[in-house]
């Protein structure tokens, strides 16, 4: 992507759809709207029906699978439900159906879904590095189950052009601020953001914890 996009990021929810994972990308993006109202964020269900995340907490999607909303990012984060959703023919085929413009971004175990479409073979993606008490392995390793071909990383964001997958529940938040240097908004409106979230310190630390493989 050359010269600033207007972000209309899209982020799929599902039932077992681990809270932080969606809603720290959700949140980056509401507070860059303080500085530049162009910007939308707005969730995509399978249906337009409420779904249960993580913690029983429900959500009300603004648009489903079948409305087709335009989207310059579309994002599919981690939780239980990545086990079904990877199975969900009606989520693949609204993915393989978007513009080639559209980057496809993950965090945690969201990635998987893409594994398993055949997305990121030969790529570099990452997902959550530790595991839970009732996980055998952690979800990084267990990507190579769902995606033989792909390159593991240990990187907190994995941008190989189109495909931009972020590490553990909170990478969502450098992948919110990854995802603004992406629609061209400069240094100084992404550090403006994390002050306003008093992120900045944080943000600092995590910026370059980064594999940039561009090209792809």
């Amino acid at each position: 992507m050359n010269g600033k996009i207007k972000p209309r990021i899209g982020i799929y929810i599902f039932n077992g759809a681990e809270v932080v994972d969606w809603a720290a990308p959700f949140g980056v993006m509401s507070v860059a709207r303080r500085l530049d109202p162009e910007i939308d964020v707005f969730l995509i269900g399978d249906s337009g029906t409420p779904v249960v995340a993580t913690g029983n907490m429900m959500v009300t999607p603004r648009y489903a699978l079948d409305h087709h909303p335009n989207v310059t990012a579309f994002i599919i984060p981690g939780g239980i439900g990545t086990r079904t959703e990877i199975r969900n023919q009606r989520l693949r085929q609204f993915v393989l159906e978007l513009p080639v413009t559209t980057l496809l971004c993950s965090v945690c175990t969201g990635s998987w879904v893409y594994g398993v479409m055949g997305l990121l073979d030969g790529l570099a993606a990452t997902s959550r590095k530790e595991a839970d008490p009732s996980e055998a392995m952690t979800p990084l390793n267990r990507l190579k189950d769902y995606a033989p071909k792909v390159e593991i990383s240990r990187a907190r964001v994995v941008d190989t052009g189109r495909l931009i997958t972020a590490g553990g529940i909170s990478s969502g938040m450098e992948l919110g601020f990854y995802l603004l240097e992406r629609h061209g908004y400069d240094e100084e409106f992404v550090s403006e953001v994390a002050r306003i979230m008093e992120y900045q310190r944080q943000w600092e630390l995590m910026r370059g914890d980064r594999v940039v493989v561009r090209g792809v």
